[in-house]
């Protein structure tokens, strides 16, 4: 699955840093990019909504999810 979410309040590295981090006792993430104000994750679906919310809520920011889609094969 791939989740992207916004996130308010992020102004700098230290800030795409902290979220980061703040993701890494997640279960079921396979990867995260974390941008000023945004963040896409890849994950298992172990990763829920509220689960990632809270996780970055440890950092000090508040995010919502912007899109939240099941990973598709390509069709042959």
């Amino acid at each position: 699955m791939l989740t992207r979410l916004r996130i308010e309040g992020m102004s700098c590295q230290r800030c795409v840093q902290a979220v980061f981090t703040s993701l890494t006792p997640v279960e079921g993430i396979l990867s995260a990019e974390v941008g000023i104000g945004v963040a896409t994750i890849e994950h298992d679906g172990r990763a829920t909504g509220d689960a990632l919310r809270e996780a970055i809520a440890v950092s000090g920011y508040r995010a919502t999810i912007a899109s939240d889609e099941r990973r598709r094969l390509p069709l042959l």
